[in-house]
């Protein structure tokens, strides 16, 4: 199974959210592109929050700089991002692949990180409650759904919203696999108690 991971807009949860499922499934892990913090990548802290020795952690294929949209940072790194030159690596395993932003920011003048969503790929929409986060979740559903790309299910993240979650499913039919609470911390215990109770809705996607 391999499953793409993607958020309503940044900072909503997708590397923890992506940490979560590669422990559940002891998956492996793919970033393609990473922006900025190279030094502690999402691929790092994903590796660092899981305590599974099967997962493997495979290689970026464009590492940029600038903590950006990636059309940005390969720009000012003198580079354009090139779709051909993105491989997905060849796992027998679950893989868990990461976007990078929301599913139109741009990698480059023509294409956004929803193009790199293949057919045979399941996406997970992570969708953080903030005022304004309805409106976002359902624009990325529709924009996927716009693209023939269909949601296998939602990660919602922050404290409960009753009222959110609701009127979110209800609209747009799309299985709930779980919600991450606004812990203190995220260590390897946390990880692997949310890994727990996602595991069986993920592994019926």
């Amino acid at each position: 199974m391999k499953l793409f991971i993607t958020g309503i807009g940044t900072d909503v949860g997708k590397t923890i959210a992506s940490a979560i499922v590669v422990e559940a499934l002891e998956a492996d892990y793919w970033k393609p592109i990473q922006a900025g913090d190279l030094d502690n990548s999402d691929s790092h802290k994903v590796k660092s929050l899981i305590s599974n020795d099967k997962s493997q952690f495979h290689e970026n294929s464009y590492k940029l700089n600038t903590p950006a949209s990636p059309h940005l940072a390969a720009q000012l790194d003198g580079i354009t991002i090139d779709l051909k030159k993105i491989t997905e690596p060849k796992t027998d395993n679950h893989l868990v692949i990461e976007g990078a932003g929301g599913i139109l920011v741009p990698l480059n003048d023509n294409d956004c990180v929803v193009d790199l969503i293949k057919n045979d790929c399941k996406v997970i929409v992570v969708s953080r409650h903030y005022l304004g986060s309805i409106n976002h979740t359902l624009l990325t559903i529709e924009a996927l759904k716009n693209r023939k790309i269909s949601v296998a299910g939602i990660i919602f993240s922050g404290d409960e919203n009753k009222a959110t979650e609701e009127i979110i499913l209800k609209k747009t039919g799309i299985k709930f696999i779980g919600r991450i609470d606004n812990e203190p911390y995220f260590d390897q215990n946390v990880i692997g108690y949310y890994a727990d109770k996602f595991r069986e809705n993920l592994l019926n996607l």
